[in-house]
């Protein structure tokens, strides 16, 4: 079916910022058709959606997340990260696939009730014998109809070996290296319209091994998937990494293969001129979590200087046990205020910010020519805000809206012209049946648990 957006403001996103007010926006076979400026001719035959008072974008793309985190909120919340990791760790280790479905399935919900149309996921602790914890997040992303790139992580370097988890929460390096290989072949989709792609992400240098860095950027290039990492998120990071192996994590990763296009890192907050440079010269990107970061203590990411050296820069939520709110929008805001805080009020423009939810995360994950902007060709995942009502009405730049105002309702998201949200509502899972789940499988998680 065709669908026809008409009579809202629209912020394309596109290589020249185009915005129409008012403007339309016609989606076909799962792509966008045309857009343009004023309302839709009548000749444009379809199903027409009056957007007047709506502001319309590119649906946002979540950089960064844990989606099993969903289960373990408000715990460990004055701790820095690598005590909220000790915290948590132990718990974790209990999980199983029922846990990550029913998190997975909140999460991707309120992702999408925040404006989210694609949506990664990095899951990297696998305790034996629990299911197919894996095969859970994929599930609940087709339930909730979002584009979905979950990453394959690991972590095989415990307590014993001088790594920061508990020795139970690790796997073996061979088996690692199988599973991931297993999990490309059998969910893996390469075509340009894909809903699902696996990437692959050992967790972060102080819980993973040399040899499974490199063994894993081996890999994904074998068989043409992304590497995803966290990178330079805590000064307790950088200490560790200069002690062990004499050089900053960046310097570390790349020594081991891991800077490049076909790479984008979580966090990269402790960064300096140098490592800035090599990632923008290896064409690396990074997903910033302005509230994970704000929340564990753990600094401000140059993301301006990051920028102007010309790195793209996607938005992430992060785990929702470090970002309790867990829904994408408000990073924007969130990114604004980091920015500025950091480098005064020019450091980040509204605009940018709005950009780095959309076409700086489409970069990320290598799909900047299939989404990221509202440009005819493009597919058709698009978000609709209404900005007529008490929080926004009167916020004179529709853009400000969204980003500096109140988190407004989405009134419609589309994923490949296919709605996920209409009039306000989630149509395709019960956000009661969701919480509900949620809250059990979250209670179950915390017996016994030192809170």
């Amino acid at each position: 079916m065709r669908i026809v957006l008409t009579g809202g403001v629209v912020a394309t996103v596109d290589g020249r910022d185009t915005e129409h007010d008012p403007g339309y926006v016609v989606v076909e076979d799962g792509r966008i058709a045309a857009v343009g400026a004023g309302d839709a001719p009548e000749s444009v035959a379809g199903k027409r959606i009056d957007t007047r008072g709506c502001l319309v974008t590119p649906g946002l793309v979540n950089a960064h997340h844990h989606l099993y985190q969903w289960a373990y909120r408000g715990l460990a919340t004055d701790s820095t990260l690598f005590e909220w990791l000790v915290t948590l760790y132990p718990a974790w280790t209990r999980m199983d696939a029922d846990v990550v479905h029913a998190a997975s399935v909140a999460g991707l919900a309120r992702l999408a009730l925040t404006g989210c149309t694609t949506s990664t996921d990095h899951h990297y602790i696998f305790p034996a014998g629990r299911g197919d914890l894996f095969a859970a997040g994929i599930a609940a992303a087709r339930e909730v109809g979002l584009r979905f790139h979950p990453t394959r992580g690991s972590m095989d370097r415990g307590e014993s070996d001088g790594g920061l988890p508990p020795d139970e929460a690790v796997e073996r390096t061979d088996d690692i290296l199988a599973a991931t290989a297993e999990a490309i072949e059998r969910y893996h989709d390469p075509r340009p319209e894909a809903m699902l792609r696996v990437g692959v992400a050992p967790c972060s240098p102080f819980s993973v091994s040399s040899r499974l860095l490199a063994d894993s950027a081996e890999l994904a290039r074998r068989y043409g998937v992304r590497l995803h990492t966290h990178l330079a998120e805590t000064s307790d990071e950088e200490r560790q990494c200069l002690a062990e192996h004499g050089c900053t994590p960046t310097e570390y990763l790349e020594g081991l293969g891991w800077l490049g296009g076909d790479v984008w890192f979580a966090h990269t907050v402790h960064l300096s001129a140098e490592n800035i440079k090599r990632l923008a010269a290896t064409g690396s990107s990074t997903a910033h979590c302005p509230s994970s970061n704000a929340r564990l203590g753990a600094g401000m990411s140059p993301v301006r200087e990051l920028l102007d050296a010309g790195t793209p820069v996607g938005l992430g939520v992060d785990g929702p046990a470090s970002n309790e709110d867990g829904g994408l929008v408000t990073e924007l805001r969130q990114a604004v205020l980091t920015a500025r805080g950091r480098g005064g009020p020019t450091a980040m423009r509204i605009r940018e910010a709005l950009r780095l939810a959309t076409m700086g995360g489409a970069r990320c994950l290598g799909r900047a020519d299939e989404l990221g902007s509202l440009e005819a060709g493009k597919l058709a995942d698009v978000a609709v805000w209404r900005i007529d009502d008490l929080a926004h009405a009167d916020i004179a730049d529709p853009v400000a809206a969204l980003v500096l105002g109140a988190p407004p309702v989405v009134d419609t998201l589309l994923v490949g012209g296919n709605p996920v949200i209409e009039h306000g509502s989630l149509r395709t899972v019960s956000t009661v049946d969701a919480s509900r789940a949620l809250a059990k499988q979250a209670a179950r998680m915390r017996e016994g648990m030192d809170r």
